[in-house]
């Protein structure tokens, strides 16, 4: 299938079949952490899309240096590197910001009756669920080249690259994935919680019982 993505190189094709990739993985994020798809469907999706497709024709352009960035040799695998290696982050990130409420649902109604407003309410929350979602990222990047020698540096030194850059594109490419899995938390933390909420700030029934 990718051979003959890469044969055809339409541009269109490969836009497609890059959201046809994201389309899957936000259907992933919301089985896994069970919120329904008709009421945050649309929100879990455009939080992916949106970091993905800037962080991914940015690295094409600037760090690969392509005339085309929508070649599909590079937009199609570089853009499954983005995606998988976030969507992991993604889940841990809405999985821990729901439970952790539900969980400390009375502390979290003991700060709205001080007068605090949602968000400054849901602030702790929003806190610890990006740094669950953040931190394996952070500790893989702290040992590259030290503990194991990720894919895409390992397959530059096979390919017949020399050390020094293949360890180049592979730092590029874990600060894409570390931005890209930091504002795809973001995003989707914010856009679903403006759906989670009744009037009364109180999280409703189908994310109490998910």
């Amino acid at each position: 299938v990718l051979q003959y993505f890469f044969d055809l190189n339409n541009v269109f094709v490969n836009i497609t079949y890059v959201l046809f990739m994201i389309t899957i993985a936000a259907h992933s994020m919301l089985k896994t952490t069970k919120l329904p798809f008709k009421t945050f469907g649309v929100a879990v999706w455009l939080s992916v899309v949106l970091p993905h497709y800037i962080v991914l024709l940015f690295f094409n352009y600037f760090v690969v240096g392509l005339d085309n960035v929508f070649e599909a040799q590079f937009l199609i695998p570089i853009g499954g590197m983005l995606l998988g290696n976030s969507l992991s982050g993604n889940i841990l990130a809405i999985s821990s910001f729901y439970t952790r409420i539900k969980d400390q649902e009375k502390q979290y109604y003991y700060t709205l009756g001080l007068s605090a407003s949602r968000s400054e309410s849901l602030r702790p929350y929003f806190t610890h669920a990006l740094r669950s979602s953040i931190n394996p990222t952070i500790a893989s990047m702290e040992t590259i080249g030290l503990v194991a020698l990720p894919g895409m540096m390992t397959g530059q030194i096979l390919g017949g690259s020399i050390p020094i850059t293949a360890i180049k594109y592979q730092i590029a490419i874990m600060v894409a994935i570390f931005v890209t899995r930091y504002f795809t938390a973001i995003l989707a933390i914010y856009l679903t919680s403006r759906k989670a909420f009744d009037d009364y700030d109180r999280l409703l029934p189908i994310i109490k019982n998910s």
